[in-house]
């Protein structure tokens, strides 16, 4: 409909458009409404959405398509100055062999936490990440936890035993998708490691651990 002209209240005018592009007009009365059938209310594009809205799906659009124009968008959305072994380790190794387990081992120092951090932060940008466990020794969950959000702002949650009891579904690991627990929390507790098997929507965890072997602050990333 282009536009409508009542005369009175029992007649109008209507003009319209039909489906071919051509413009005509009816004279209605009363007794036409029982043909009259609503088929389509509003035009096709109105353009009268929610602007904020349409710009934040596109930006999320945006987000989630950068990796094909940018291959290293965790190193440029991350605060790191990565060295050269390790672009070749994460962008060269890693990720084009997903989902492979992979163990960083090199000298104490070399970054393993860096690199550990950009595949975590790249696959979470490529939508192929949502669950990531991290298992350390006690001293360094602080650190893992420190590192990850200061260098590319990933908020992990460190298991403690206030939030295993206060978590509103009975179990702390269906609420939690980036997670850090102690090695000896999970190793001596059996009631964690059976809340830890339980299936979620999200799918199996992503781990990186760091074996007590290796000197601080050493890690590895499976």
């Amino acid at each position: 409909m282009v536009s409508v002209q009542w005369f009175g209240s029992q007649a109008l005018e209507l003009t319209y458009k039909t489906a071919t592009g051509k413009v005509a007009n009816e004279l209605l009365y009363r007794d036409d409404e029982a043909r009259l059938t609503l088929v389509e209310q509003g035009r096709p594009w109105s353009f009268d959405g929610d602007g904020a809205l349409f710009r934040l799906v596109s930006e999320a659009q945006r987000i989630r398509l950068a990796h094909l124009f940018d291959p290293v968008l965790a190193v440029h959305s991350s605060v790191v100055d990565p060295l050269p072994h390790q672009i070749t380790a994460v962008y060269e190794a890693m990720l084009p062999r997903q989902p492979l387990r992979f163990l960083l081992a090199d000298d104490p120092g070399a970054g393993k936490t860096i690199m550990a951090g950009l595949l975590i932060k790249e696959l979470v940008a490529r939508g192929d990440l949502q669950r990531c466990l991290i298992v350390c020794p006690g001293s360094l969950a602080e650190q893992w936890q420190d590192e990850l959000y200061r260098r590319f702002h990933l908020p992990f949650e460190i298991l403690t035993n206030d939030k295993l009891e206060a978590a509103r579904t009975g179990n702390w690991f269906l609420e939690t998708n980036l997670a850090i627990a102690r090695l000896d929390k999970l190793s001596r507790n059996e009631e964690v490691q059976q809340k830890l098997q339980a299936p979620t929507a999200a799918g199996t965890w992503w781990s990186a651990t760091r074996p007590t072997s290796c000197p601080p602050p050493s890690s590895a990333a499976r």
